[in-house]
């Protein structure tokens, strides 16, 4: 990069989203927004929780360490969970193929070079059978990242704990279950948003009524982000979309202080340290008003915002690929300084392939190393009070309320969505910063700034996935089907079919078909009979 170019924009520093930096805050800075410590702040534990949701944060334990794990069959996840499991990991985390994220059997056509490949293949409960094979689900929370199958795959998790001898009270984990933003930046929908919606608040009833303690939904804005958005958006629009749900779940007839309690949040977390730790700030004081003031809320736990951050996949580079573990160091510095709730760190080799054992081994070492030599978890918010973190969250939220009162006057997300407003902010944004990175005027280092000059990095062993899983599940899902008891699925799936096109919880007769042994693909085939496939 040219010097005098790098030198000519000191001046002129922003945030990654736009926001101006100062050369140097004072209390004065403070006094611009109105600082007042009760009002923006609170202690720890206390509305509107910008310092965190519980008094003590990490003192007490560290955030949970839920690295993201899955590939190929459930037996070979089930294994690296456990290897994760014995290098110090506190919870799981489960990655889908796309063909389960799309409601198709791995024996389907458009399943094709895809079974197995960036998560673990489920078709039926015999899978998920292997996929937690030895692992005690009455103990152990499990994180699902699953979105139009999320009540396919609950209730699949469900009958496994079951079998286990666990109580439906005792299960604990969280399904992401966001389907919006799938319409919005990452397209795994197969329903329209309608009769998504109706699945999403189908579960919200079913899991208060059989597994209160189970997190039904995680509102994500990391796949906003990794689209492309900036932070004030990623911020802006995942508010907006859990609004939506909350609106959803109220005109079904459900409580708020009955379902919100069980509500958490999913963020991205980037490069730029102290906007991201403003971010999360600043979201879990909007939540808190938006909670108590435009729903009447009147629990703690429903204006609390949980939430669990993965560090930036789109920020992980080919180009020296080692670099990715700094990054992704200060990626998690930044969600453990703002105060998130559990974490998953990529590994540096994620660019390129899968993560192996090795890599996986080094993003989980660098939580613990933050967690066990950091000294970051010795007291709650330890940026507070800081004049450059105060301004920025205030900035932050505020850029963000504007995007929110704009949606609402849209009409709420759903109508933003279907005009694309959503859709257009983010890919202006990512059309932005990556012409910054072609123009030098944003440094990447290592792609263009410190090149190494060489060919290529040196040999790595990568990750890769058996070509002949396909098969195997092909032949599995054939001796499936020629051993249950077809009959029954088919009067199990004609029962779904029938909640469908009514009015009664689906997830009902969907747990019966699958107990029955009906695949993941016979069931959302029968949903696609009745509520057709989105098409943008």
């Amino acid at each position: 990069m040219d010097t005098e170019k790098r030198e000519g924009r000191k001046d002129e520093r922003t945030t990654e989203s736009g926001i101006p930096v100062r050369p140097i805050y004072k209390p004065e800075h403070l006094c611009e927004v109105g600082f007042d410590y009760d009002r923006h702040l609170g202690d720890p534990g206390d509305y509107p929780y910008t310092r965190g949701v519980y008094p003590t944060m990490y003192r007490g334990r560290p955030w949970t360490m839920r690295q993201y794990a899955g590939f190929g069959t459930a037996t070979e996840t089930n294994h690296r969970f456990k290897y994760l499991t014995e290098a110090g990991q506190t919870g799981l985390s489960t990655a889908f193929d796309l063909p389960t994220q799309m409601g198709r059997d791995s024996d389907h056509p458009l399943a094709a070079g895809e079974v197995g490949k960036v998560g673990v293949a489920i078709d039926s409960l015999l899978d998920m059978r292997e996929l937690f094979d030895g692992i005690p689900l009455a103990e152990v929370s499990t994180s699902m990242t699953i979105n139009s199958t999320a009540s396919t795959l609950l209730l699949l998790y469900s009958l496994v704990a079951e079998e286990q001898g666990a109580k439906p009270d005792q299960i604990t984990g969280t399904t992401q279950n966001d389907i919006l933003k799938e319409y919005l930046a990452r397209g795994t929908y197969i329903y329209p948003p309608a009769p998504s919606m109706r699945l999403t608040t189908d579960m919200f009833a079913y899991c208060a009524e059989e597994s209160p303690r189970w997190n039904t939904i995680s509102i994500s804005g990391y796949h906003i982000r990794e689209a492309g958005s900036t932070a004030v958006q990623e911020l802006a629009f995942t508010l907006s979309n859990a609004i939506a749900y909350v609106e959803a779940a109220v005109r079904a007839g459900l409580e708020v202080d009955e379902f919100a309690p069980r509500l958490s949040f999913f963020f991205n977390a980037h490069n730029d340290l102290f906007q991201e730790v403003a971010k999360y700030r600043a979201a879990r004081r909007m939540w808190a008003r938006i909670m108590k003031e435009r729903f009447g809320a009147t629990s703690e736990k429903s204006m609390k915002l949980r939430f669990h951050t993965q560090t930036a996949g789109s920020s992980l580079t080919a180009q020296q690929a080692e670099n990715n573990i700094v990054r992704t160091t200060v990626q998690a510095l930044g969600a453990v300084l703002g105060g998130t709730q559990s974490l998953h760190t990529n590994a540096f080799d994620e660019a390129l392939a899968l993560p192996t054992e090795r890599s996986a081994r080094i993003a989980l070492r660098t939580q613990q190393i933050l967690a066990f030599e950091g000294g970051v978890t010795g007291t709650a918010d330890p940026l507070a009070g800081s004049y450059y973190v105060e301004s920025l969250t205030d900035a932050v939220e505020g850029e963000a309320w504007e995007y929110i009162h704009r949606i609402d006057g849209m009409g709420g997300s759903v109508s933003a969505i279907e005009e694309r407003y959503m859709q257009g902010e983010i890919e202006e944004a990512a059309f932005r910063y990556q012409r910054e990175v072609e123009l030098e005027e944003r440094v990447i280092v290592g792609v263009n700034l410190y090149e190494s000059g060489e060919a290529g990095d040196p040999e790595m062993d990568l990750h890769s996935v058996d070509e002949s899983i396909q098969t195997r599940q092909t032949e599995r899902l054939a001796e499936l089907r020629e051993s249950r008891d077809n009959p029954k699925v088919e009067k199990a799936l004609a029962a779904i079919r029938k909640a469908a096109e009514g009015s009664d919880n689906i997830l009902y007769p969907m747990k019966e078909a699958l107990s029955e042994l009906a695949t993941l693909g016979e069931v959302s085939d029968t949903l696609r009979g009745v509520f057709g496939e989105y098409r943008p």
